[in-house]
C-alpha cells in the first residue's frame, strides 16, 4: 500500500469522525493530513466529496431538531453565496482572506469557550440568518469552509444542540452538493481521481457513524465546547495556510 493511499485514508478517517460529531469540519481536518502529500487539485475535490458523503450519511442517522422555517433562510442565502464565492475567487487574495477570518476566529472562539456565558444575538431575524448563509456559501466557493460562519452564528443565536446540528448539517449538505456539481460541470473532476473516490468513501463511513453516536451522547454544553474548539482550530488552520503569503510579503 502506497504512502499516498495511507495518507488519503487517514485524513478521511479522522475527518469523518470529527464531522460525525460536529456536523462540519471535514475539509479542515482532512486538509491538515492531505497537505503533506496529496496534489492540491485532488485534495480540493476529495475534501468536498468526503464532506458531502459524510453529510449524506448524517442525514439518515442524525435527524433530530429539524426546523424548516429556521433552516430556510440559511439555505436561500447559501445557494446564492456559493456562485458568488466562485466568481469572486479569481479577484480576491485567498491568503489575506484566510488570515483575517482566521484571526477573528482565533480571538473570538477561545474567549467564548472560556466564558461562563456567551452573548446571544436575537436581532436581525430571518434576514440576518439569510445573510449568514450567503457568507457561508461564498466562503465555500472561495475556500471550502462552508460551515464556519453559520456554526458560529448558530452558537451566538443560542440554538439548542439538536437545532444547531440540524441547521449546519443541512446547510452544508446543500452548499456542498452545489459545489460538487460545479466541480463536475467545470471539469475539475477528472478520470484519474476515480481511485481516490474509492478510497475516501469507504474510509469515512464507519468513523462518521461512530462520530454521530458520540454526538448523541454529548450534553448541550459539551457540544457547544466541541463546536467552539473546532472553530478555533479552523482559525488556526486558516492562519497557517496564509503564512507563506505573509512571509513573502514581509521579505
Amino acid at each position: 500500500m502506497s504512502a499516498e493511499i495511507l495518507l488519503l485514508a487517514a485524513g478521511a478517517i479522522a475527518a469523518g469522525f470529527v464531522q460525525g460529531i460536529s456536523g462540519f469540519a471535514f475539509s479542515m481536518v482532512a486538509m491538515s493530513f492531505w497537505v503533506w502529500g496529496i496534489e492540491p487539485r485532488v485534495a480540493a475535490v476529495m475534501a468536498v466529496f468526503g464532506s458531502l458523503c459524510g453529510q449524506l450519511l448524517a442525514a439518515f442517522t442524525v435527524r433530530r431538531g429539524l426546523s424548516l422555517s429556521t433552516l430556510a433562510p440559511f439555505l436561500a442565502g447559501g445557494l446564492v453565496g456559493v456562485p458568488i464565492g466562485v466568481a469572486l475567487l479569481p479577484h480576491l487574495n485567498p491568503a489575506l482572506f484566510k488570515l483575517v477570518l482566521g484571526l477573528v476566529l482565533v480571538v473570538c472562539c477561545p474567549a467564548m469557550l472560556m466564558a461562563e456565558r456567551i452573548p446571544r444575538i436575537t436581532a436581525g431575524g430571518r434576514g440576518a440568518d439569510g445573510l449568514v448563509g450567503l457568507v457561508g456559501g461564498a466562503m465555500g466557493g472561495i475556500g471550502g469552509f462552508t460551515g464556519v460562519v453559520p456554526s458560529l452564528w448558530c452558537t451566538l443565536r443560542g440554538y439548542d444542540k439538536d437545532l444547531q446540528r440540524s441547521v449546519i448539517q443541512n446547510f452544508n449538505l446543500a452548499a456542498l452538493a452545489v459545489t460538487m456539481a460545479g466541480y463536475v460541470l467545470s471539469g475539475a473532476v477528472t478520470a484519474d481521481m476515480l481511485p481516490h473516490f474509492a478510497i475516501v468513501l469507504p474510509a469515512l463511513v464507519v468513523p462518521s457513524l461512530l462520530g454521530a453516536r458520540v454526538y448523541r451522547g454529548l450534553s448541550p454544553l459539551a457540544f457547544r465546547r466541541v463546536v467552539l474548539a473546532l472553530l478555533s482550530c479552523a482559525g488556526l488552520a486558516m492562519m497557517a495556510g496564509s503564512l507563506p503569503w505573509l512571509t513573502g510579503l514581509l521579505q
